[in-house]
């Protein structure tokens, strides 16, 4: 009995230590919170949110998309259906051309997840080459018309940030994208962001965490913490979160899915999911 009382007494100290820990914790990222707000004039408040596991999202019932795709194409403003000089199609009439950026440091999987969702529509296309940025094409048919999306993939390099005002002009989605295994390319989402809407205050905001696959191989407390300020940062910027992997390509073409989904206004969904270990999608 005599030995059990220091053991007990080693255990409760533990218990409190670890407490007072993870108090200090909550503490630290509140303080954080405010900080981004006061910086980006945005309250950032976060909901009581059930966690719950990741589901797979229905595409939308073919009946409801088909009726009313072409009403909708006819009511976007006339900068979103802009003509590039890239495209050698755009004569064609049942054709949407759409602009999306990609904004965000180098080395982060931009690229990676470009090919990902291009899938075997990037063989015998060629990308074309710009200062600063690359560009290529991907034609969807949606509800009996094509959209062609010309996604701009911005250089994360120092030089690149001048190109952003050429990048981002017409764009109807703008994805802002770090490296979850990389805080301070977290940190730099809200330089890129900031640059970005001096040209563009209008277009579609997403927040994109790339190498999903790395980061759950971090430590659990790592990925928590990662995961708070990547939700604050979302929250600030009014974007939509998603937490995605190349590799196994995790939410790639989902989030594209969303965009569409967005920019018409069709019925079709993603289901949030905050659970720590998987690939997040907060909003």
């Amino acid at each position: 009995m005599t030995q059990m009382c220091p053991k007990m007494a080693k255990l409760n100290l533990r218990r409190r230590v670890q407490r007072r820990f993870f108090t200090l914790r909550r503490c630290i990222c509140c303080f954080w919170d405010r900080i981004l707000m006061c910086s980006l004039g945005k309250p950032i408040k976060y909901r009581n949110l059930p966690r719950s596991a990741t589901a797979a999202v229905p595409t939308p019932p073919s009946s409801s998309v088909d009726g009313s795709f072409s009403a909708k194409i006819a009511t976007l403003p006339p900068h979103v259906c802009t003509h590039h000089h890239h495209h050698n199609h755009h004569h064609d009439s049942d054709l949407v051309p759409l602009k999306i950026s990609l904004l965000g440091d180098s080395q982060i999987g931009k690229t990676s997840f470009l090919v990902k969702y291009m899938g075997d529509d990037i063989e015998g296309q060629q990308p074309i080459h710009e200062k600063g940025f690359n560009l290529i094409n991907k034609t969807l048919l949606v509800g009996g018309a094509r959209i062609s999306y010309s996604i701009w993939d911005v250089d994360g390099g120092e030089k690149s940030k001048s190109d952003i005002a050429l990048a981002c002009k017409d764009s109807v989605a703008i994805l802002f994208m770090f490296d979850l295994t990389s805080r301070c390319t977290l940190n730099s989402v809200i330089s890129w962001y900031q640059r970005a809407r001096k040209w563009n205050p209008t277009a579609i905001p997403i927040l994109i965490g790339t190498k999903f696959d790395d980061f759950i191989q971090l430590p659990i407390d790592l990925q928590w913490t990662i995961a708070s300020q990547a939700r604050a940062y979302a929250k600030a910027l009014n974007a939509t979160l998603f937490f995605s992997s190349a590799t196994y390509n995790i939410n790639v073409n989902k989030i594209f899915k969303f965009i569409t989904a967005k920019l018409f206004d069709l019925p079709w969904t993603v289901e949030r999911n905050l659970t720590i270990g998987e690939p997040i999608i907060d909003f």
